[in-house]
């Protein structure tokens, strides 16, 4: 039997972490068991010992997995059971990956499989805070080449207090909701959400969060000594190498590349230059009996003197491949209301970005269903980022969102929440569509979204930007520079791609990943205020477009109304299996859905006719309107009996208009005076207190004639009473009299 050990460890605000390895998946080549209170995650890896051919990059996986026997649920599916990963935990994934990827040696291309499955859950106790400590817990118990241990943690601010992994009902609190991940020596991955934090309470809570780190990667050094130290790192060799070609090839290229570099030239004139390059560089090897591999391995060291060569000339002359200053934002343009028959839409160009956004508003019934065992509910505001391959001038196949269309979407949606009002009525769906990409096209669709979102009068507290931040180092001479609005390029063959989302105020949301190591904190400072400097040029320039939220929804956007009605009186709208509810939708063409919260019923009722929600809504008050005696109302004659006839004077209420009712003058037959759906005013003159029942009076609102007499009352018997008609099962037809006839 494999030995099983323990360890467990304070986080410092009295948290009890316990990790656990022996016990659970044996077989995988390091698993471990993180618990936290009832939750616990099983962590485990396997990575190939040979890498498949042809491969000349790490083909890393990282699979969260939430079960939802972990929470006492069956999943709600068709087949009841797990199926793919939901979106939240493909966030959860992207989150471990982005900390792992960084700390495995170029040089290793093994296949490369972690997963994390949350087995076990305390509904307050959020797992995504303890993933990244499980996920390395787990590498390191592998011969793996693995240059960690890392952690990730949650930071939150509460009550003006930064905390570690609060607990879920804490952290609807907090201002500041953000994961950091790195080793003890540097943070390679922030992701969050703020409510417009300055840079330096940004800066503070990433350095207390690292604190953190710096703790629970010791913890697992000292799991491991407790355990004999860790296991010898495997010997490997995926590369083919050739140091001789390798510097004939950059020695060969550098001055071509460098004179592209500094071209200023667009992407595809760019990309066409480097091509034609290396496509007649390597023309030499034709006919060579290692023809392809001489040629491979060219194309690879091509590719190393290009790294070399834009970074030698941003650190050397501050200047970019596209020509300009580092803190230079590219041009742009904005325009709005360019999809006419959307409810809202903004086109958001940046140099070679492009991102074509919608808003669509709807009612409750177009609510988002989240179905995963950590997150169950409905969502009122989606946002869709999708990259169809022609933006970057290639043609593949669309297999529908990808991780990365996921993760863009979920940043841009962060950045925008914080500046929606709360008392929104309606759902919110904003669709991203990027038409060309040349790296911020994340930003992209925050600026587009926030332009839309005004023009589609949804009323934004502050318009919001976003701006896409690189780095450049020598780690040899410690020189680095700052980059605002990256390109595509400068992403790829950078050390930083650093997304900060805000308002003219503040933060509101970002993103972090950090591929190299010794990162200092005046590198961040310094990409946080040039960062500032940028989202706000790109503010103004979003306000030659638009500056306010229009003051009018467009003419064909459908319109909401929420009525709130007492809870005894829900069951009165719906009717009996919901034939109240569909009869209005039915004579109105409105959608109308209830919600019983607060001990309230809500009745939202969604119209595109502003006739059609007047009449819904007169409905349905009137449905719960609890008629007055005295009260004069407008009546609708349902019925005509021979002792008089039955008026509705409220929706679903009918009451008696007694013969003797109608008119000062005697009317001896009901013959020929209504007809059905004759409408007239009646007064309430009488809610017979036992049954509930209405009596009506039509003479009481005409001027009694001069010299009138009254005359005895008739003799009233019971007779023709067909209950009543109100919902809640009290009021109904009242006044059952019937007269003697003459």
């Amino acid at each position: 039997m494999t030995q099983i050990y323990k360890t467990s460890f304070d986080t410092g605000n009295g948290q009890i972490i316990e990790i656990e390895t022996g016990k659970l998946a044996r077989q995988a080549h390091g698993s471990c068991v993180v618990k936290v209170g009832k939750t616990m995650l099983l962590a485990t890896v396997v990575s190939a010992y040979d890498a498949r051919e042809g491969i000349d990059f790490l083909p890393l996986s990282v699979d969260y997995q939430e079960k939802f026997a972990a929470v006492g649920r069956i999943p709600g599916s068709f087949l009841r059971r797990e199926a793919r990963l939901s979106d939240y935990e493909i966030l959860i994934s992207r989150l471990v990956d982005r900390c792992l990827r960084p700390l495995f040696p170029e040089d290793y291309h093994a296949e490369t499989q972690v997963m994390i499955t949350l087995i076990s859950s305390d509904q307050n106790i959020l797992p995504d805070s303890y993933v990244g400590l499980a996920a390395s817990m787990a590498l390191m118990l592998t011969d793996a080449p693995f240059l960690g241990p890392i952690s990730e943690v949650r930071v939150a601010r509460i009550d003006g207090k930064l905390c570690i992994n609060p607990t879920k009902s804490e952290l609807e609190r907090a201002d500041i909701d953000m994961l950091v991940g790195g080793t003890a020596h540097d943070l390679n991955m922030v992701e969050g959400e703020m409510s417009e934090i300055s840079e330096a309470e940004f800066l503070e809570a990433m350095k207390f969060g690292h604190d953190a780190i710096k703790l629970q990667c010791a913890e697992q050094l000292k799991f491991l000594e407790q355990m004999g130290g860790r296991k010898p790192t495997r010997e490997y060799n995926h590369e083919d190498k050739d140091e001789a070609l390798r510097e004939k090839v950059i020695a060969d290229n550098s001055a071509a590349i460098r004179a592209v570099c500094e071209s200023g030239s667009t992407k595809k004139e760019r990309s066409e230059a480097f091509k034609a390059i290396i496509t007649e560089y390597v023309k030499q090897f034709e006919g060579h009996e290692e023809q392809a591999r001489l040629t491979a391995l060219a194309k690879k060291y091509y590719h190393e003197a290009e790294y070399i060569q834009m970074r030698e000339m941003i650190l050397e002359s501050s200047k970019r491949l596209d020509g300009r200053a580092t803190n230079q934002i590219r041009q742009i343009n904005c325009d709005i209301d360019y999809l006419p028959a959307a409810h809202g839409s903004a086109v958001f160009t940046r140099g070679e970005t492009q991102s074509l956004t919608t808003v669509t508003l709807g009612g409750k019934l177009d609510e988002q269903l989240l179905d995963s065992p950590m997150v169950h509910g409905h969502s009122r505001l989606m946002l869709h980022y999708n990259f169809p391959s022609f933006s970057v001038g290639e043609a593949r196949p669309n297999r529908g969102p990808g991780r990365r269309e996921i993760g863009h979407g979920n940043l841009a949606l962060r950045g925008l929440k914080a500046m929606l009002p709360k008392d929104v009525p309606y759902v919110i769906r904003i669709v991203s569509d990027i038409l060309e990409s040349n790296g911020s096209s994340s930003m992209a669709t925050v600026c587009a979204g926030s332009m839309a979102l005004m023009d589609s009068g949804i009323k934004m507290i502050k318009p919001v930007s976003g701006i896409a931040m690189g780095l450049v180092t020598d780690e040899s001479t410690g020189k680095y520079t700052v980059l605002s609005d990256i390109l595509g390029d400068e992403d790829h063959l950078g050390d930083m791609d650093f997304k900060v989302v805000g308002t003219k105020d503040g933060i509101t949301a970002c993103q972090m990943d950090i591929k190299i190591n010794g990162l200092k904190w005046e590198m961040v400072e310094k990409a946080l205020s040039q960062a500032r400097e940028g989202r706000l040029h790109i503010l103004g320039e979003m306000d030659k477009a638009i500056t306010q939220p229009a003051t009018e929804l467009k003419p064909h956007t459908p319109r909401v109304e929420v009525i709130v009605i007492d809870k005894e009186f829900i069951g009165a709208v719906i009717g009996p299996g919901g034939k109240i509810i569909q009869d209005i939708q039915a004579r109105t063409g409105t959608t109308i859905s209830i919600e019983e919260r607060e001990g309230k019923g809500f009745v939202e009722i969604l119209s595109s006719d502003a006739e059609s929600m007047t009449q819904a809504v007169n409905i349905v008050k009137g449905i719960v309107m609890v008629p007055e005696e005295g009260t004069v109302y407008d009546g609708k004659v349902k019925n005509i009996m021979d002792f008089g006839a039955f008026v509705e004077f409220l929706p679903g209420k009918d009451g008696l208009l007694h013969i003797s009712e109608i008119s000062w003058e005697r009317v001896p037959t009901m013959e020929g005076v209504f007809k059905e759906g004759d409408t007239f005013q009646v007064k309430l003159i009488e809610v017979d207190k036992k049954t509930g029942k209405y009596r009506l009076s039509r003479k009481a609102l005409l001027p009694k004639p001069e010299g009138y007499v009254e005359q005895p009352p008739r003799e009233r018997r019971e007779g023709g009473d067909r209950g009543g008609r109100d919902n809640r099962g009290g009021g109904g037809r009242g006044g059952n009299d019937r007269g003697p006839r003459n």
